[in-house]
Formats: C-alpha cells, sequence, structure tokens
C-alpha cells in the first residue's frame, strides 16, 4: 500500500473513530457534522469525499462495530460444531445469540449504540451496498446456518426482523438498564424464547 493510500485510510478511519465517540458521548441528534471534522482535524470536504451524509456515516460505524461482534459468534459457533456436529440449526441460531448478547454486555457503550441503530432496515441497505459489506455478509451467513441441517423454513426476512428486533431489545433493557433481571438470570428465559421464535417459522 502507498504512502497516498495509507493517508486516506487513516483519515477515513479518524473520522469514523470520532464519530463513534461523539455519538455515544454528544448523541447522535446533537452531533454535528461541523463536529465530527473538528475532532478529526480535517475539512469538511474530507469528509464529503468519504462519506454522503452523517446517516452514510452511522451506517458505516453500524456495520464495522457488528462486524466484530459477528466474527466472535462465527467463531464461537464453529469451535462448538467441533465437538457437536448434530448440533441442531435452531440451537445454532440460540448458539449466535447469545454470543452477541455477551460480547455487547462486555460493552455498554457499543450496545446502547448499536440498539439505536441496529434494524432490518440497515441489514436491506448493507445487502444492496457494496460499500457496506464488510468481511462478514450477514445475509449469507444467516443463509448458511438456517440450511446447513437441511432445514426447510417460512418467511426467513420475517425471522430474522423477528431474531434482531428480540436480541436488540434485550442488549437494551437487560444490559443497559438490568431490568428486569441481570443477564445471566435472564439467559435461560432467552433461550426458551428465541427457540420458540424458530418454531413459529419452521416450514
Amino acid at each position: 500500500m502507498g504512502k497516498a493510500e495509507e493517508n486516506k485510510r487513516f483519515k477515513r478511519n479518524t473520522l469514523l473513530s470520532k464519530s463513534y465517540d461523539l455519538f455515544t458521548t454528544k448523541g447522535i441528534s446533537d452531533t454535528s457534522i461541523s463536529d465530527i471534522v473538528n475532532s478529526a482535524g480535517v475539512a469538511k470536504g474530507t469528509f464529503y469525499f468519504y462519506f454522503k451524509d452523517k446517516q452514510d456515516i452511522i451506517d458505516h460505524l453500524v456495520a464495522r462495530k457488528s462486524e466484530t461482534i459477528l466474527l466472535n459468534a462465527l467463531t464461537s459457533l464453529e469451535r462448538r460444531r467441533e465437538v457437536e456436529p448434530d448440533i441442531s440449526t435452531i440451537d445454532m441460531i440460540i448458539a449466535i445469540c447469545d454470543s452477541l448478547v455477551t460480547d455487547l454486555s462486555k460493552d455498554p457503550k457499543l450496545a446502547k449504540f448499536l440498539n439505536r441503530n441496529l434494524s432490518l432496515g440497515f441489514y436491506h441497505k448493507a445487502v444492496t451496498d457494496d460499500t457496506l459489506i464488510t468481511s462478514v455478509n450477514v445475509h449469507e451467513e444467516y443463509e448458511k446456518i438456517l440450511h446447513s441441517n437441511g432445514s426447510q423454513w417460512k418467511d426467513e426476512l420475517i425471522m430474522l426482523y423477528t431474531l434482531i428486533e428480540f436480541v436488540s431489545s434485550t442488549a437494551h433493557n437487560i444490559i443497559l438498564e438490568n431490568r428486569p433481571c441481570d443477564l445471566d438470570t435472564y439467559r435461560p428465559y432467552m433461550y426458551e424464547c428465541i427457540r420458540k421464535i424458530c418454531e413459529v417459522f419452521e416450514a
């Protein structure tokens, strides 16, 4: 990688890093593009070279931040499949959701950010916008898990929506507000709820 490319990557990463810091301290609505560029020490034109607007940088942050915890979840699932090759599809989904919630519980700031911005609408956008696809294509990974054991499902997109909403609300209420109980107390109920959600969509 040449010096010019390194400089571009550095500026883009700085914009992402500084915007995340501002979004999670000041709040998204109270953070302007001027705030972001001033914090990053770049001109406003530099911001627009990399991002269309504030929503665009939010989308890229969601993609980047969710990629990290999803990669951890997929790695954890692969290790489990090595010792439990006959694990059911529903148990794989439960394992993925559990890993995501566990990672979010270790980073409440990230949990709050993703809770506000993680939605099925974002994933629709991610599938159609090549710039948002990171090293993990969420939709492809979801499809692989769903059909890994020859399982059949109905309304798969609605199922994904329901799972995202459930995990997101769990992250907010349990992790951020510790209501109605702590995460460890809630886990068995969470597993059973995810199982029931999946069973609704079994073909």
